[in-house]
């Protein structure tokens, strides 16, 4: 007789999250250019370019909200540190990094069921690395060392850092509101970063 499988319990919050993101993130993910023919080094370093002129605000306005569960440290988690890195790597100066636009058009930050919203799908966007790093490094000959850190910015413990987030998300003791606010902040985010990447035209 088979064993019947075991049921899997996911926290409403991660259900609300899946099915209130999922549009969003397919239509974003279909347009970013990593597998373009197009894609070259220069537009490779546009793309980047424009990555840190949303994750660096993006960030600040995360450190800035006041919001951040106590207990959830965000330091670890900053990608814009390694953009930067990385565009200096490509040839940036510091100048020239400083003189980047950066996005004005960013999601409201007013709790932390905003603040989980947006790291969502700040750390959401790791999870696809490893197969843009190898991408990267067979057509760009990119790697970690000279310009692509941000690719594999967990490395091996990539998959780690997704499940202790999610399961962080997921103890968390959240009302029906609560759990509206953490996707609405999530939607926002998805919609602020297309839009951005469109004004600095760079998506497929």
């Amino acid at each position: 007789m088979q064993a019947k499988a075991r049921e899997v319990y996911v926290p409403p919050v991660l259900q609300d999250l899946r099915a209130g993101t999922a549009e969003l993130h397919i239509a974003l993910e279909k347009r970013l250019p990593f597998f373009s023919d197009t894609l070259d080094s220069n537009a490779f370093l546009r793309l980047m370019q424009a990555y840190y002129g949303f994750y660096r605000p993006m960030e600040s306005a995360l450190l800035d909200s006041g919001v951040i569960p106590v207990d959830f440290d965000l330091a670890p988690r900053l990608k814009a540190p390694t953009l930067f890195n990385d565009l200096r790597a490509q040839g940036l100066s510091v100048e020239a990094i400083a003189r980047l636009p950066l996005c004005q058009a960013l999601p409201v930050i007013d709790s932390s069921a905003a603040c989980l919203g947006v790291t969502y799908v700040l750390e959401g966007a790791t999870l696809g690395g490893q197969i843009l790093r190898r991408e990267i490094a067979s057509r760009l000959s990119l790697n970690a060392d000279n310009g692509a850190a941000f690719l594999d910015i967990y490395g091996a413990a990539t998959g780690r850092r997704w499940r202790a987030f999610i399961e962080y998300l997921g103890s968390r003791s959240l009302d029906a509101s609560e759990r509206e606010a953490v996707v609405a902040a999530a939607r926002t985010t998805f919609s602020c970063f297309e839009r951005w990447l469109e004004s600095r035209e760079v998506l497929v």
